[in-house]
């Protein structure tokens, strides 16, 4: 059973939730960055190529829900991975309005190379945690992410 502070309690920033999990996203991000750098991605267009490479082939629409981004960033984040070489846009066959984001033969070769620098990152951020609370936090989290 959780207790709620009285009203008068003083704030503590650091016992509250959302302020944790932010500080943690800023904290994943930052190494995040850091180990992508020198591939030339950051973590949100690491996250694109990502989704482009798997079965689903996304929609930009589908990447920007995912994401939670606003479909400008997406078109952003596409447009310089496509100008790079690394995806192409191709007609949706769902919806001949939309394109879908597919990842090319460079581009999954960057992936295959910053896949383990993420993870290394990853790694080196949560090593406070053993694998039993990694695996704890991944569950959690993705509850928390992906409720339905």
């Amino acid at each position: 059973m959780t207790s709620t502070p009285a009203p008068d309690a003083p704030v503590r920033l650091d016992d509250e939730l959302s302020f944790l999990m932010a500080r943690a996203n800023a904290l994943s991000i930052a190494a995040g960055n850091t180990a992508l750098a020198p591939l030339g991605l950051r973590v949100r267009s690491y996250s694109v190529l990502a989704l482009a490479a798997g079965e689903t082939r996304p929609s930009q629409r589908e990447v920007s829900d995912h994401l939670r981004l606003d479909p400008s960033q997406v078109v952003a984040l596409v447009d310089d991975l496509q100008r790079r070489g690394l995806v192409t846009r191709e007609p949706d066959p769902r919806d001949r309005r939309a394109n879908v984001v597919v990842i090319t033969a460079p581009g999954r070769a960057l992936l295959d190379e910053a896949r383990p620098a993420i993870l290394a990152a990853e790694r080196e951020l949560h090593a406070g945690l053993d694998d039993g609370e990694r695996r704890q936090l991944t569950t959690l989290l993705r509850r928390v992410a992906f409720p339905d």
